[in-house]
């Protein structure tokens, strides 16, 4: 019992590095930390950990195919190209600019997930904001947080997350989308209306009409081109329930010989720019989560859910969606994810209990600055831009936005179940 207990405050430990960065060290340090004195410890067995870091080859392989794409998009130019197209469209009116990020944002975390949108189109909006001289550029920045969450279970890809809760069960598309399509819509609804109407007093303010869009050069129409063929090539192979790392890896590799080869480019510049940091991050919490699977803490979740589901399944169903969405700001929703998913493979439980447990995971993370991997790199995507928001005023508008967007998502999703 001692050990298991070392087990689960060294997790405990790790978990919280990982969410407040303590001495400003990147979120991997905490995490690899935890698992390196786990192992050296002897609480987890070498060959535990080897197998832990195995089981996360899928999500790293989609990671850096994911990368590649949002980087080579940045690069050439592309979402800057996007977003001023946007600002031209928006015709000085800031409702009406207001609306067409979110519906950029809400493409981009579909088809390029919800850590794309917070590294690569923040600093996007938030250069097209000082073209059109708004007086107040965080009603427009706050869409980039919100939307990576609220659209990241349209599909498999739009968040990691939804690959470690389902690992190599992971529902074909022709299943994934008619089970979370509705739900998917009414939380992008819900929380565009509830943060349009928190945001009414800020976009009454006037902006620029005297915007130029600019021109897209090859190399981001050829990035293009390259992500539309990689949500095909993704679609395709998930409706036939293929894991999507590796094409996800090789889309990414071949949209950047495509984009870097005709002009000669070096490749160096473009892996330089990659946030690495985050592979080794996953593969600590996936050996965290395999100390703590060792130490009896999945065995007893799988318990209580099974015992839950067998005394109700409805209120098993919500219970494990609200739990799961508010868990998720006290452990952040990736780590809360590994460790779901653990639990949810050996219970064996419905389709309809796993998918509330996923829209939990995906969307209670609009709570807070803490909980989410998506909204930590877009407070970092702020800082670079010399704005800042508090942890206290995330929270305030967390809590007129997430809840109602959850509880619509979990009814359709109950009703779709």
């Amino acid at each position: 019992m001692t050990a298991n207990w070392l087990i689960w405050g060294i997790a405990a430990l790790s978990v919280a590095g990982v969410i407040l960065r303590p001495l400003g060290w990147h979120e991997a340090v905490w995490a690899v930390a935890g698992a390196v004195l786990l192992t050296a410890s002897g609480l987890l067995p070498l060959a535990s950990a080897v197998r832990g870091v195995a089981d996360g080859t899928d999500v790293y392989l989609f990671l850096i195919g994911m990368m590649l794409l949002s980087e080579l998009a940045r690069s050439q130019g592309l979402f800057d190209w996007l977003a001023g197209h946007v600002a031209v469209h928006a015709s000085g009116s800031a409702p009406r600019l207001f609306l067409l990020i979110y519906l950029m944002g809400t493409l981009v975390t579909i088809f390029l997930s919800n850590d794309a949108t917070a590294v690569v189109l923040t600093p996007a909006v938030a250069a097209v904001i000082r073209t059109v001289k708004a007086k107040d550029p965080l009603p427009y920045l706050l869409i980039c947080a919100f939307i990576a969450n609220a659209a990241s279970f349209v599909l498999p890809i739009s968040n990691p997350a939804n690959l470690v809760i389902y690992g190599a069960h992971i529902p074909a598309l022709g299943i994934w989308v008619p089970r979370f399509g509705a739900a998917s819509v009414l939380a992008i609804i819900a929380t565009y209306a509830a943060l349009r109407f928190t945001q009414r007093k800020t976009l009454r303010q006037p902006i620029s009409r005297d915007v130029q869009a600019q021109k897209l050069s090859q190399g981001g129409r050829l990035a293009g081109a390259g992500i539309i063929a990689t949500a095909l090539v993704l679609m395709i192979v998930s409706a036939f329930g293929i894991p999507l790392g590796l094409p996800t890896f090789l889309a990414g590799a071949a949209t950047a010989c495509l984009v870097l080869a005709p002009g000669r480019q070096p490749v160096l510049p473009l892996l330089r720019e990659i946030s690495w940091g985050i592979l080794p991050l996953v593969a600590g919490l996936f050996v965290i989560v395999a100390a703590l699977s060792q130490s009896g803490l999945v065995a007893m979740l799988t318990a209580l859910l099974q015992t839950a589901t067998r005394t109700s399944p409805a209120a098993a169903f919500w219970g494990i969606g609200l739990t799961t969405g508010f868990a998720a700001n006290l452990v952040n929703n990736l780590p809360e994810g590994l460790l779901t998913g653990h639990a949810l493979t050996a219970a064996q439980l419905s389709p309809g209990i796993s998918g509330a447990a996923l829209v939990g995971v995906d969307l209670g993370p609009n709570l807070s600055v803490t909980g989410s991997l998506a909204t930590i790199l877009w407070l970092t995507a702020l800082r670079r831009e010399g704005l800042h928001v508090t942890a206290g005023s995330f929270l305030k508008l967390g809590f007129l936005i997430m809840p109602p967007a959850l509880i619509l998502a979990l009814a359709a999703l109950e009703f779709a179940s």
